[in-house]
């Protein structure tokens, strides 16, 4: 039975792969930005531990206490706020990059021993937009391109210990986050025109249950 950290379960990709995990007999961590969330987490995944922690403020993640083993920290929240550099505030900039660099970072220093302790492995869910960057996406962007700095880094690293990392790049999936980035974008959305997120979890999966002798430094997925 393998244990694993997630972040972002309440929806979307990491809401699947949580439950897929449950499904087949997996322990969860689970992370929750307030003990309002972490209550609704436990009622729909009640087999999860959940722990509280706001990625937005990165420094809350120290205090957690993690499992001595963990096979996996995926992480998997994300915020996104669309808009043009001449527009975008500083706190547009700095929540962004809180929650999509600086909070995976800090969490993943937390949860080190625990993954070095069980050869485990670290899978980063970037974006599309970690690769190449659009009008209107600079913040976004940055802090995705700043996360596979971090993954590229970590990899290196962490050789030494065992741990693999991975960094999964979807492109445009059918989840709530997507819905938002429509809206910002003046756009109709159609789930049926984008990526199911059960497909990303499928790619997800397969990478957690690699065999020792090999990894997956990077995947990229992208609707057809």
């Amino acid at each position: 039975m393998a244990t694993h950290l997630i972040t972002g379960a309440g929806s979307g990709i990491g809401a699947v792969l949580a439950e897929r995990l449950l499904e087949r007999g997996d322990e969860l961590v689970l992370l929750a930005r307030s003990t309002e969330r972490a209550h609704d987490l436990r009622a729909d995944l009640p087999d999860a531990t959940v722990l509280v922690a706001d990625l937005e403020r990165p420094e809350s993640v120290e205090s957690l206490e993690l499992p001595d083993a963990l096979d996996s920290v995926v992480h998997s929240a994300g915020i996104v706020e669309l808009g043009p550099v001449a527009e975008l505030s500083v706190d547009e900039w700095d929540t962004q990059l809180r929650v999509n660099l600086i909070a995976p970072a800090a969490l993943t220093r937390v949860a080190l021993p625990a993954l070095r302790a069980a050869r485990g492995t670290v899978l980063f869910v970037n974006s599309g937009a970690g690769l190449v960057a659009h009008p209107q996406w600079s913040a976004y962007a940055a802090s995705k391109f700043g996360l596979r700095a971090l993954a590229d880094s970590l990899r290196a690293e962490e050789q030494q210990h065992g741990v693999r990392v991975t960094t999964v790049f979807p492109g445009r999936t059918a989840t709530p986050m997507q819905q938002k980035v429509h809206a910002q974008e003046g756009q109709d959305y159609e789930a049926a025109d984008w990526i199911d997120p059960a497909t990303v979890v499928d790619a997800i999966l397969h990478v957690l249950d690699l065999p020792d002798d090999a990894t997956v430094s990077d995947l990229t997925i992208r609707p057809r």
